[in-house]
Order: structure tokens, then C-alpha cells, then sequence
């Protein structure tokens, strides 16, 4: 008999600049892969701040500077379960969101899925990596809506779940 088909993710918040609904961020990340045809997967995701996230780019890649995400493939794109981490920076999207006048749960959609993105094999290296990035970016949102995207905040009077 074949394992059950499961998304699984674990989303865990260290900072406190951003309010984020733990929930939402694992139901984006469930319809996100869902909507490339992924029906396994272990996925973890970190929301943290600015500081956190560069101390992680520097000790693991060498870069010394904040950057909007980070992913730690843990597995081959094309193994039967897809896994992996997801390092994002809740102060970046802020920040960002504020500059593009968007919402910050946009910009961290977008993170999200950029992340996920990279765990699928796409690069952005190159002119070309980078198009198919962002068509596939267009995508992934497109399918996961607005509704979905707000649902990355806790509701109103909700500190975060």
C-alpha cells in the first residue's frame, strides 16, 4: 500500500516586526506546491529579521549582507518527497512592501514562493533562469489569490498563531 500523499510544514517565527499567521504561512506553502503538481513534500519554514538572516547568509554562503530568502534544498527536485527550509526575512518584506506600496503579506508571498521555487530546481542565474522565475513566480500567485496571501496575518485581535 502507497504512503499517504501529505504537504508538510512547519513554520516557525523569531521576530517580532511583522505579525504572521503560522497557519496561513503552511496553507500558502501547501497550495503553492499543490498548484506545481507536488503531493509530498516536508517543508520548514523560518521568519525571521533582518539580523538573523544575514548572521544565516554569512555562516552558510559566505555573504555578508541581508538578503529577502534563503533556501537549504534537502532533497533532489525530482525525489519522491520534496523537502527542504526556507529561510525569510520579515523585515525585507516590510521594508520592501513599503517602498512598492504593496501589502507586506505580498512581499512575503512572494518570498515564499520564490523559495519553494528554488526547491523545484528553477535558478535565477541567468537572463533567462530569472524569466522563467518570474513567469513561475506569476503563477504560483496567481493560483494562490488575495484571500489566501491575507490569510499570511492573523486575523484582527489575533497577536500571530
Amino acid at each position: 500500500m502507497e504512503p499517504a500523499q501529505a504537504i508538510e510544514v512547519e513554520v516557525g517565527d523569531l521576530q517580532g516586526i511583522l505579525p504572521i499567521s503560522r497557519s496561513g504561512v503552511a496553507r500558502c506553502v501547501r497550495r503553492a506546491l499543490e498548484s506545481q503538481g507536488i503531493t509530498r513534500a516536508e517543508i520548514s519554514v523560518v521568519i525571521m529579521d533582518d539580523a538573523g538572516i544575514r548572521s544565516i547568509n554569512k555562516r552558510c554562503l559566505g555573504h555578508d549582507w541581508e538578503t529577502d530568502v534563503i533556501t537549504f534544498p534537502l532533497s533532489d527536485p525530482d525525489q519522491p518527497t520534496l523537502a527542504g527550509e526556507l529561510v525569510i526575512s520579515a523585515q525585507t518584506a516590510q521594508e520592501t512592501a513599503r517602498e512598492l506600496g504593496v501589502e507586506p503579506e505580498s512581499e512575503l508571498a512572494l518570498y515564499l514562493v520564490h523559495g519553494l521555487l528554488h526547491l523545484l530546481g528553477r535558478d535565477d542565474q541567468t537572463p533567462a533562469g530569472t524569466a522563467e522565475m518570474r513567469a513561475g513566480e506569476a503563477e504560483i500567485l496567481h493560483a494562490l489569490g488575495p484571500a489566501l496571501i491575507r490569510g499570511l496575518a492573523p486575523e484582527p485581535g489575533q497577536i500571530g498563531d
